[in-house]
């Protein structure tokens, strides 16, 4: 979609500062299996912005991604309408979320938008619906 810095839909996003929180939540990624660090973070329609990081477990289906431990965490706190989610993963381009976390995020707004690092400091912003068709 873009490489700017700042888009405006019906929000005005900064999806460089949506990015940014991403990767600092990656930092606290629970990963000893795949060592695939992964942090997201999701803005709301009220301006609030949650994030989260990947939790692995040893028993792979008790994993948990970035995308949905953001998810639950807004849930948790109210938020019902997501308007964008950055997804990143350090030193790695094009981290787009799992199918489990696009049908998951799709319940909270299928419209959101999905953004993920592109180049040094570039970035890919697309619609959740292109995603999940």
């Amino acid at each position: 979609m873009t490489k700017s810095g700042q888009e405006t839909h019906k929000h005005n996003i900064d999806y460089a500062d949506l990015l940014a929180k991403a990767l600092e939540a990656a930092a606290s990624s629970y990963s000893p299996y795949s060592k695939y660090r992964v942090g997201a973070a999701i803005l709301t329609d009220d301006g609030q912005v949650f994030t989260g990081s990947n939790v692995e477990n040893v028993l792979i289906g008790c994993t948990i991604c970035a995308e949905r431990t953001a998810a639950v965490k807004a849930v948790s706190a109210g938020a019902r309408r997501f308007v964008a989610c950055a997804v990143a993963a350090p030193g790695d381009d094009g981290c787009y979320p799992c199918g489990i976390c696009r049908q998951f995020l799709t319940e909270f707004g299928r419209d959101q938008i999905i953004v993920v690092k592109n180049g040094q400091d570039g970035h890919s912003a697309r619609p959740l619906s292109e995603l999940l068709p």
